[in-house]
């Protein structure tokens, strides 16, 4: 038989020398290849690339190099194979999975997440905010195989995950880790004949910022790791958590990962989240950024990503329409409120340095126009919520007045206090970055309870509360996030099962500062997320897109300030604006 090259299976790679014309036809094939790639090729080995070449190699056959070649290819390739058949067997309802023996029975979704987890060894589970992906992780924890297991997941959740535990699978010894570095978690356990033998825990449950501590500790012991909030790893090996996570991954046999915002800004995020969750699914950095981003960051192709994301067993995702859960859809009011237009004509001078710095074309110190865009992000966000606090604590007011308990969202202190003065006869409670755990579940506590009608979260705080819903349909949001995902893991703290109202979210705008320019980006970010998990979705309003959102802000804001004077309005048109 004819062939045009040779193939190799070499250091977790397929290294290929091919005829120039089928070279050609390779790189088509796998967009993955680098231009910078002359000669041979090198593709990083996974399931995915062995199924594409087995299919490659009818048509142009390769020679292979050895025996080892060939019982690797066919493995990751059969891999792959099934993979595909057991997601299209679920979806299709052929199969059924497995009864999970729990104190509470499972939902059928939830079991088939489980089966396809176990099967495939790594999934990503992004079923809607408050669908029981709890309940989906203690499903596969209840096999004998992944044990000992770690759950990591937020610094205020532990307990709450531990209670899930006593619930589903009370004979699961839990510990929940205190302290940042290693010390003996086993336990003394009587032996059938007598005496007593020490025993590690059957789960353990960490925070993130304690994962970097017991990585190395845990790493030869865990058999499987649950990653909740799954988004906190965006960032890769950029971060200590990351590092560390990416540690555990490559030790443990089972992985899954769960979070309905599985990023929180632009698509290449998934590449680092896919990496603790299935490493090297997607292939070497470079090669999944030749094959899917562009720019660097922003997927080219959501819809089509989703797509191969599903089929390939790598992510699963129900909505409650899905599951026949269904709640009414969530309203969001955009509520323009006025703002004084002091504190921003305070910063005017600083903030107009800063933006002509990020948009000059002169050169600059290194790291000088990031610094700078820091700052004015910063500097114009502080600056807008201040200056709307007191019209948001306001339209709170109104809504408190007519019987509602709202849930109010921020990100700075300064606004926080705001709030608080304005609002003290409701008993406002706090749940943001100052607070400490015990403090936080207080504030849970009254409010739930119904001693106080407000309850202040900041932004990036509260992921995977419970229990908000049984007394609360009203989010507002004091102040925005660029990123999306972030509101939409807010209005899941209300907009989960328990919930009997329909959920109204109120974003409370105004037309200066930071506001209308976040508001554009966050049309822009949607887009990176919802075709990702939802191929048939379609976005109200799609924006063009445009990365650059510092700068974006930069030039709104030199816009928008006049050229001479240090102020941005003038005296007459602030008394202008106040007597309106």
């Amino acid at each position: 038989m004819k062939t045009y090259g040779k193939l190799r299976f070499l250091n977790d790679h397929w290294v290929i020398e091919a005829q120039p014309h089928v070279a050609l036809k390779l790189r088509r094939v796998f967009p993955r290849i680098g231009k910078a790639q002359q000669g041979i090729i090198s593709i990083q080995a996974t399931a995915e690339s062995a199924r594409d070449l087995e299919w490659f190699c009818q048509r142009y056959p390769l020679e292979v190099w050895d025996a080892e070649t060939q019982e690797v290819m066919v493995k990751l390739a059969s891999k792959h194979k099934e993979a595909e058949l057991l997601v299209d067997r679920f979806n299709s309802g052929q199969a059924k999975p497995r009864d999970f023996p729990l104190a509470l029975p499972p939902r059928d979704y939830q079991r088939i997440a489980a089966e396809l987890a176990l099967a495939s060894g790594g999934l990503l589970v992004a079923d809607d905010v408050g669908l029981g992906k709890t309940a989906t992780s203690i499903c596969m924890l209840s096999d004998s195989r992944t044990l000992p297991a770690l759950v990591v997941t937020m610094t205020h959740l532990p307990a709450q995950w531990e209670r899930e535990f006593r619930k589903f699978a009370p004979w699961l010894r839990t510990h929940i880790v205190k302290k940042g570095t290693p010390y003996d978690v086993t336990y003394r356990k009587r032996r059938r004949g007598g005496g007593y033998i020490n025993v590690f825990p059957d789960v353990l449950i960490i925070n993130y910022h304690k994962l970097n501590g017991w990585a190395e500790t845990l790493a030869p012991v865990i058999r499987a790791v649950v990653y909740d909030e799954v988004q906190e790893l965006r960032h890769g090996s950029d971060t200590f958590k990351g590092a560390a996570a990416y540690l555990l991954s490559r030790n443990a046999e089972f992985r899954l990962g769960l979070s309905a915002t599985p990023i929180h800004n632009y698509g290449g995020e998934f590449f680092a989240v896919m990496e603790a969750i299935r490493p090297g699914a997607l292939g070497s950095w470079k090669e999944f950024e030749n094959e899917w981003l562009t720019y660097g960051k922003t997927v080219k192709d959501s819809r089509a990503f989703g797509v191969h994301l599903r089929e390939s067993g790598l992510m699963i995702r129900r909505t409650r329409a899905d599951v026949g859960r269904e709640l009414p859809p969530v309203s969001r009011i955009v509520h323009s409120v006025e703002c004084d237009l002091a504190g921003l004509n305070n910063i005017a001078d600083a903030a107009r340095s800063l933006a002509k710095l990020i948009l000059s074309e002169e050169k600059q110190e290194r790291g000088a126009k990031f610094r700078a865009s820091e700052e004015l992000s910063h500097m114009l966000r502080h600056a807008t919520g201040v200056a709307k606090a007191p019209y948001v604590a306001e339209f709170v007011r109104m809504l408190v007045e007519n019987d509602q308990q709202v849930l109010l969202f921020g990100w700075h202190h300064d606004v926080y206090r705001i709030w608080r003065e304005r609002l003290v006869q409701y008993n406002p409670m706090f749940y943001t970055g100052s607070e400490s755990t015990r403090q936080k579940a207080n504030s849970l506590t009254e409010f739930i309870e119904g001693r106080s009608r407000v309850l202040i979260m900041s932004l990036r705080a509260g992921a995977g509360v419970d229990g908000l819903q049984h007394v609360c349909s009203t989010p507002v949001f004091g102040e925005l996030d660029w990123s999306p995902a972030v509101h939409e893991q807010d209005e899941g703290r209300i907009a989960r099962d328990g919930q009997k109202n329909p959920v109204q979210s109120y974003f409370l705008v105004t037309d200066h500062g930071s506001d209308p320019v976040i508001r554009e980006v966050l049309g822009l970010k949607s887009e990176q997320i919802d075709f990702v998990r939802d191929p048939d979705a379609e976005l109200i309003e799609k924006l063009e897109v445009d990365e650059k959102h510092i700068k974006r802000l930069a030039q709104a804001y030199l816009n928008k300030s006049r050229p001479s004077g240090s102020a941005v309005y003038s005296l007459s048109e602030r008394r202008l604006r106040s007597r309106k």
